[in-house]
C-alpha cells in the first residue's frame, strides 16, 4: 500500500448522513420554481457537483438567470431549515478521524457545498478547526475538475501519490483520477458501489470503519470489499 499522508474527504454522503435532506431540498426548490419533479435517483446522481452545475445538469432547459437564482435561493432556504440540527455523522466517522489525527495524517475536506454552508455544519459539529484545510465548490472549480485537490495538496505540501480521496459519488472519483490521486469509493452515500467501481478506486467500502481497518493493515477480504485497482 502507498504511504498516504493526506486523507481528503467529501462531506455529504461520506462523513455525514445528509443525502435525504439534499434530495428533499431539491424537490422543494424545483416545486417553488414550477419545474417538473425528478426522481430521487436523478438528484442523487448530481450530488457532489457545485449547486450551479447541479441545477444545470438536472434542468438543462433552464436558461433564465432570474429563475436559476430563485432555484438556488430556494434550495438554500429549504436545506437550512432542515439543518437546524446538523445531519448526523455516519457510524465510525468520529472515532476514525480522531484515530487518523493521532496517527499523523493530515485531514482535509473537498466538497460541493458552498463555504457558508460548510462553515455552518462544521460549527454545528464543533469542527471549525478540526481539518488542516477545506475547499468548497464556490471558491474553486467544481468537481470533477482537479483544481480543488491541487489546492489542498499544495496547502499541505503533499504530492499526489501520498494523498487519498474518499467519496461517495462518481465526481469524487473522477476528480481524484484527474488529479493523479488514489481514491476510496463509499457505498453508503449517494451512489451505489457498482457505479463507482468503474472509476478505478483503490478500495470500496460499505462502512466507514473499514477505511480505518484498511489503512491500519487490519482489513481482510471478508470485511472490506476491495476495488479492482488494488
Amino acid at each position: 500500500m502507498p504511504d498516504y499522508r493526506l486523507l481528503i474527504f467529501d462531506w455529504d454522503g461520506t462523513l455525514v448522513d445528509s443525502i435525504g435532506r439534499i434530495v428533499e431540498s431539491m424537490h422543494r426548490a424545483a416545486a417553488g420554481c414550477g419545474l417538473p419533479s425528478l426522481g430521487d435517483e436523478a438528484i442523487k446522481g448530481i450530488i457532489g457537483l457545485g449547486l450551479p452545475e447541479a441545477i444545470q445538469t438536472l434542468y438543462p432547459e433552464l436558461r433564465e438567470a432570474e429563475l436559476i437564482e430563485r432555484f438556488r435561493l430556494g434550495y438554500g432556504e429549504h436545506y437550512m431549515s432542515l439543518e437546524n440540527e446538523p445531519s448526523a455523522l455516519f457510524p465510525g466517522v468520529a472515532e476514525s478521524l480522531a484515530a487518523f489525527r493521532e496517527q499523523g495524517y493530515q485531514l482535509a475536506v473537498a466538497t460541493g457545498k458552498g463555504r457558508r454552508g460548510l462553515h455552518r455544519v462544521l460549527e454545528g459539529h464543533g469542527w471549525l478547526d478540526y481539518f488542516d484545510v477545506t475547499r468548497c465548490a464556490d471558491e474553486t472549480a467544481s468537481k470533477p475538475h482537479p483544481r480543488m485537490l491541487h489546492e489542498i495538496m499544495a496547502h499541505c505540501a503533499v504530492t499526489p501519490e501520498r494523498a487519498l480521496m474518499v467519496g461517495d459519488s462518481v465526481f469524487d472519483l473522477q476528480m481524484a483520477r484527474n488529479a493523479g490521486v488514489d481514491s476510496v469509493a463509499v457505498g453508503f452515500g449517494a451512489q451505489p458501489l457498482d457505479s463507482l467501481r468503474a472509476h478505478g478506486p483503490r478500495l470500496a467500502i460499505n462502512e466507514f470503519s473499514e477505511l480505518r481497518a484498511w489503512l491500519e493493515g487490519r482489513a481482510t477480504v471478508s470485511t472490506v470489499e476491495v476495488g479492482e485497482y488494488v
